[in-house]
């Protein structure tokens, strides 16, 4: 099938390789342009392409898709079916409607929930205990088409948002070699959204990082690995400085101390008390102008005094 295809971030890679391993003619590749990055503010290209560009796929950067010469370049592609993932902007309708076959979506949440820009994190945030992919037909509202297929997953206990991402780039390029032969054939499925049902997943931002220990341990470990890997569970009672938690483990034990006391720590970790009378163990941190690290690591030039 002759496919253009669009998308940024690693995740949108696996999907773009699978195509290219499944025999499919991609006719272009729609990325977001390069952006500065580093102290050297030097111009580094997007993840899709740097893939594109090692099996000589055609890749355009364009600033805007809401202009005629956007239009004019799909158009000139002649793509049979549009595959986005994780593109990064609102694609109009004129181009949405450009494919014969349509134009369809990687979206890694089970939808009608957690539609929005950042549908992974939430649903770690939010403790959920299982999340998937949606591959839909696009519609002019946000991530609103009708669903063609799905493909579920546990999270993990220990999961963060960052290993959940790589395991669910793999599983939406899955689906989507299923979608793409479904739809060579005629048998795809079209299934309405619940629209009652859609919850929302927005951008993250710095405001979710800050922790608050009169929450449950269990609340608290969700948004430690919800928010990584940007922007980060922050808290300042380990050290009386602001600084990051990368790890945690949910221990079980019971404590009377507290909310935000650190209660131990040592080789296994720095304890500390929650909420619901329970600790939570901080086992991989990064003190400010620091590296990550282990928290053991961490102590070692730092002994808490308690």
């Amino acid at each position: 099938m002759r496919i253009l295809f669009m998308g940024t971030p690693d995740f949108a890679v696996a999907s773009l390789r699978r195509l290219v391993e499944d025999g499919h003619t991609i006719c272009g590749v729609l990325t977001q342009p390069d952006k500065p990055k580093n102290r050297g503010h030097k111009l580094m290209p997007t993840p899709v392409k740097e893939y594109a560009i090692t099996k000589n796929l055609p890749v355009y950067q364009p600033a805007s898709l809401r202009n005629s010469e956007s239009l004019e370049l799909v158009r000139s592609l002649e793509p049979e079916l549009i595959v986005v993932a994780a593109y990064g902007k609102l694609l109009p309708e004129d181009i949405l409607n450009v494919p014969p076959l349509g134009s369809i979506n990687v979206h890694s949440s089970l939808l009608p929930k957690y539609r929005g820009a950042a549908p992974i994190n939430w649903a770690v945030l939010n403790g959920e205990r299982e999340t998937g992919v949606s591959i839909m037909y696009m519609a002019k509202e946000l991530d609103a088409g009708d669903v063609i297929l799905q493909k579920s997953t546990p999270i993990g206990e220990t999961e963060d948002a960052q290993a959940l991402t790589a395991r669910l780039a793999a599983l939406g390029a899955e689906a989507l070699s299923e979608t793409v032969r479904a739809l060579a054939d005629g048998s795809a499925a079209r299934i309405p959204q619940d629209h009652e049902q859609h919850t929302y997943a927005p951008m993250l931002g710095k405001e979710l990082s800050p922790v608050d220990w009169t929450r449950s341990a269990h609340e608290i470990s969700c948004q430690v690995r919800g928010l990584i890997p940007w922007p980060c569970a922050t808290t300042d009672v380990i050290s009386g400085e602001e600084m990051k938690l990368y790890a945690v483990l949910e221990t079980g034990e019971e404590t009377g101390a507290r909310p935000g006391t650190v209660t131990a720590a040592g080789k296994q970790g720095i304890d500390i008390a929650c909420g619901d009378g329970k600790l939570l163990r901080v086992t991989e941190l990064q003190a400010k102008g620091g590296k990550r690290m282990a928290a053991a690591a961490y102590l070692l030039g730092h002994p808490i005094q308690r």
